[in-house]
């Protein structure tokens, strides 16, 4: 008799079949509750959401809204002289540019220095537009510019920057000319990204109330039939322009 025979087999359990795996899975990791999608609004709620005001984010501080008070250019009687002498594109040019009564910023170089620059190492087409100005062209930057036009005629009220609500800012490119006074390659003046901006630089508020309006000054009257001058008579350059004798 074989001896193997009388000995109890162990009692080995049976592999879970597909049912009892399932069953494993869904009680081990319970099913997560999906959420239930709010009901779309309807009536006086749906029209409240609609026509309600719209919430404002608070403004970031901008840096270029800070005024920046410069000192002013006062022009003496000679250089008022040479406004005035300067064609009448080119003023109506210089004013609204804010090149009448421009300030130069500190330089190591002196004027006769610049001056010699200018000759002899600016390309020659800028030569012609530097001319066409009182005190030139391409010599200035955008902060350096003086008056806006509207506070040069008392016009406080109108004042440039505060109509725009800030300043004029330069974009901080320049361009490199070769000899044919053609643009080969762009310049980035401040490479900081610290913009050149022209704030007017008349001492009126450039935000809140506005000032007062100035009173007109008065009109010269006018002449009577024996002190006009004759028809063939030159006139001045301030009498055909009243704008340009009311700013100076």
């Amino acid at each position: 008799m074989n001896q193997t025979q009388g000995t109890p087999a162990p009692n080995t359990p049976a592999p879970p079949g597909p049912e009892q795996l399932l069953q494993i899975a869904r009680t081990a990791a319970p099913r997560a509750s999906v959420p239930t999608a709010s009901a779309a609004p309807t009536g006086q709620e749906l029209l409240r959401r609609l026509f309600a005001p719209r919430r404002r984010a608070a403004p970031s501080p901008d840096p270029l809204r800070t005024v920046i008070r410069r000192p002013r250019r006062t022009l003496t009687a000679e250089e008022r002289e040479v406004v005035k002498g300067v064609p009448l594109l080119n003023f109506q040019g210089a004013l609204i540019m804010g090149l009448v009564d421009p300030v130069p910023n500190a330089s190591p170089m002196s004027e006769t220095e610049g001056e010699w620059v200018r000759e002899h190492a600016w390309p020659d087409h800028f030569r012609p537009t530097e001319k066409r100005y009182p005190w030139g062209f391409h010599r200035w930057s955008m902060c350096e510019r003086g008056v806006c036009w509207n506070c040069l005629a008392n016009r406080c009220d109108l004042c440039v920057h505060r109509q725009k609500g800030g300043p004029d800012v330069d974009d901080n490119v320049d361009w490199v000319y070769g000899p044919p006074g053609r643009g080969v390659a762009r310049l980035i003046v401040r490479a900081d990204d610290a913009p050149c901006v022209w704030w007017c630089r008349c001492s009126c508020p450039k935000d809140g109330p506005a000032p007062e309006r100035k009173k007109a000054p008065a009109t010269a009257p006018t002449p009577t039939a024996e002190e006009a001058p004759p028809a063939s008579a030159p006139r001045q350059r301030a009498a055909q322009h009243a704008s340009r004798g009311a700013l100076f």
